[in-house]
């Protein structure tokens, strides 16, 4: 499915201002159209784009719109989502993304908070709502529903006592696994991290065999949960 990107508004052409960029990932177009004809009409908001989560070009979307603030659907995604997500704001760090969706369930918003989304709102939730938790992403702030915080709070400092207990679990790495680790943080893939690297193939997986096997993980995803738990940071994000 192409992406449906909107023209740029008149008034954003002829007027001094720079609204917040958006980008709407949701399966249901009908859903994405009312929403993009509600929030465009707001003068400080500009639906820069819209998409599916199964866009097979979806990472070069994101980085080509440019968005602010990404609203995604998750429902349907299962235990995928943390996974989702983490590949998504390594595509546009810059961005803040809000989860938008029918999904109710603590364990899905759980594996959003831990990738560093900045927001889950129901849909049921008005557009004056969704509105307003937009403009505070986009200037730093994070919400999640109240019935969720708790177990979301309890599971946060859950992963701080477990990455405490690690202590210098990443003391293990050769030098050259922290920078193919390093890598896999910026969601680079084998044959990006081969280049450079100045590597072969064969040798990134090489040595993504050995960060799982010496943390213990069985996943791209529980690898980079490990390293940011330990305090390891990239240095840029993915290009």
């Amino acid at each position: 499915m192409q992406m449906h990107e909107d023209r740029t508004p008149p008034w954003v052409q002829s007027r001094q201002v720079s609204p917040l960029r958006l980008l709407l990932v949701d399966d249901h177009l009908m859903v994405t159209e009312a929403l993009a004809s509600r929030l465009s009409s707001a003068p400080d908001l500009w639906v820069a784009g819209r998409c599916t989560t199964a866009e097979a070009s979806l990472l070069d979307i994101v980085r080509g719109v440019r968005p602010d603030v990404i609203t995604v659907e998750v429902e349907g995604l299962g235990a995928g989502i943390g996974e989702f997500l983490e590949r998504m704001i390594a595509a546009r760090p810059e961005a803040r993304v809000v989860v938008l969706t029918a999904d109710h369930e603590v364990a899905h918003a759980v594996a959003a908070a831990r990738v560093g989304v900045s927001a889950w709102v129901a849909k049921e939730q008005g557009a004056a709502e969704l509105e307003a938790v937009v403009r505070g992403v986009a200037k730093g702030e994070s919400w999640f529903p109240p019935a969720m915080l708790g177990p979301i709070l309890a599971e946060l400092r859950a992963d701080v006592s477990r990455a405490r207990q690690q202590g210098d679990s990443l003391d293990v790495l050769s030098p050259r696994e922290k920078d193919v680790l390093l890598a896999m943080m910026d969601g680079k893939r084998g044959r990006q991290i081969a280049h450079d690297l100045s590597i072969s193939t064969d040798t990134v997986r090489t040595h993504i065999r050995n960060i799982f096997a010496k943390l213990d993980v069985h996943s791209r995803l529980e690898a980079v949960r490990v390293a940011r738990s330990a305090g390891l940071r990239p240095a840029q994000g993915a290009s």
